[in-house]
């Protein structure tokens, strides 16, 4: 699915995160613990460098615990990385956060100067709550849609701590198709960028092989069809989604899963495993190599002069044509 949503601000961040992020001690990236790969900025990652990270794993509530605990595992082997999960009614556990990033920097930590951070993040991570949490006061401005906050603001913590705060940013190409779809089912695109009934489909096609028994109790059914729309089917019965002549009404019961999926209300459910994004990513390289080797073959056809089958056919009958006209000009010339 492609997220036709980066707007001017966006950009704009990107940029003045990259003029900075050389002058702060640590980074912090708050990832949501349902999509941690989906919501890791590819951007941040190849300027990173060996600067120590904080990744957060916010809404760990609605996240499926044992798969956020081998996220964990596989963020922390990069070097550098430390990770904590939160929730946002979880004060005690965000403000562990603080001791964290002192651990992290030991040798600055132990100076008379403070210790300067960059906190980023996609929109509606949640990220300007943790802020307010951590400076037990409202500094960052938050609201339960994207892109509230619009732009970098410097954020004295207290305690030898100075953070500086973006506006939640995605980034201009999605490499990954199945990212733009995981970035709408938790939250992180406005709902004018994306399609319910596409979102829908794909949700429901992950969620009747990964949590069928989640499905069961929420849509009370008994039991849960092979394909994604047999479900939705099902479910809009369940929830009287129908229109006029006992028709389902595909866009209300997807727009109404994806809701739910959003608030928990299906469970905790995580929309990505390390071991899919292992499977995902030689998919992305055996793509691109594809397009390559493709590429390469048009352009070493163009150059030897050889014509695709359709326009070698097309010639053809153009040649056969032109002989057919050829001859009967001459049979009338002969007959004259």
């Amino acid at each position: 699915m492609a997220v036709h949503w980066f707007p001017g601000h966006m950009h704009k961040t990107l940029k003045e995160i990259k003029e900075n992020l050389h002058s702060v001690d640590i980074l912090i990236e708050v990832l949501d613990a349902r999509i941690p790969f989906s919501s890791e900025n590819p951007e941040i990652a190849k300027i990173r460098g060996d600067k120590p990270c904080i990744k957060i794993l916010n809404k760990a509530d609605l996240a499926d615990p044992e798969i956020t605990a081998r996220w964990q595992a596989q963020l922390e082997s990069e070097r550098g990385i430390k990770t904590i999960t939160t929730t946002t009614d979880n004060i005690a556990k965000s403000k562990q956060i603080i001791d964290l990033i002192r651990k992290t920097c030991p040798q600055k930590d132990a100076s008379i100067k403070n210790i300067t951070a960059m906190i980023i993040g996609i929109p509606n991570v949640g990220k300007s709550t943790l802020i307010n949490i951590l400076a037990e006061r409202v500094i960052a401005k938050t609201g339960n849609e994207p892109a509230v906050t619009k732009n970098l603001q410097r954020i004295n913590l207290g305690s030898g701590i100075v953070l500086y705060d973006t506006p939640g940013v995605l980034w201009p190409k999605l490499e990954n198709p199945n990212t733009g779809y995981r970035l709408a089912a938790s939250g992180a695109v406005k709902d004018t960028a994306m399609e319910y009934d596409d979102v829908g489909f794909y949700a429901a096609d992950y969620l009747i092989k990964a949590y069928p028994e989640l499905l069961k109790a929420r849509y009370k059914l008994d039991e849960i069809p092979d394909t994604e729309i047999e479900f939705l089917e099902m479910a809009a019965k369940k929830r009287g989604a129908i229109m006029s002549g006992g028709r389902v009404n595909m866009h209300k019961i997807c727009e109404l899963m994806v809701i739910e999926l959003l608030s928990g209300q299906i469970g905790r459910i995580t929309l990505e495993t390390p071991e899919m994004l292992v499977i995902e990513k030689q998919e992305m390289i055996d793509a691109a190599a594809k397009k390559i080797a493709d590429k390469a073959k048009r352009k070493q056809s163009f150059k030897d002069g050889s014509l695709t089958p359709g326009k070698k056919d097309r010639k053809e009958k153009r040649e056969i044509k032109r002989q057919e006209q050829s001859e009967r000009m001459r049979g009338q010339r002969s007959g004259k």
